[in-house]
Formats: C-alpha cells, structure tokens, sequence
C-alpha cells in the first residue's frame, strides 16, 4: 500500500465515520521523534589503566611541587 493509497483510504474512513455517526475527526501532526543522546564510548580496561597511571604521575608531581627543597 502506497502513501497515497494510505491517505485515500483514511480519508474514505473519516469521511464514512462522519455521514454514518455524525461525529467530528480531528487529525493530528505527527509526533517527532525523541532526540537520542550523543554517543559515548564505555572505557574499557585499558582506558581504565591509563586513566589510573595518569592520576598517579599527577599525584606524584604534585607531591614533589608540595615538598620543600633542603
């Protein structure tokens, strides 16, 4: 079944419901769909380690900058 098939028959209906039940058709726009989220990528084990090392060399030069030189 086309769009236009789809249509003409809708119309068709609507039009039936209206003559035989009297009654009102109220046609909505389509509901756009939700936005999706940007994508992120899940860490895995060695992002992970590398995240751990990254800390530790920052812990450490900050450790050293802290220290006072004798």
């Amino acid at each position: 079944m086309t769009k236009d098939e789809l249509r003409a028959e809708l119309e068709r209906q609507a039009q039936r419901y209206k003559d035989v039940y009297g009654g009102e058709v109220t046609t909505y726009a389509a509901q756009p769909d939700p936005e999706r989220k940007p994508w992120r990528k899940k860490a895995n084990l060695l992002d992970q380690a590398f995240e751990k090392e990254l800390e530790k060399i920052e812990k450490e030069l900050h450790d050293k900058a802290d220290k006072p030189d004798d």
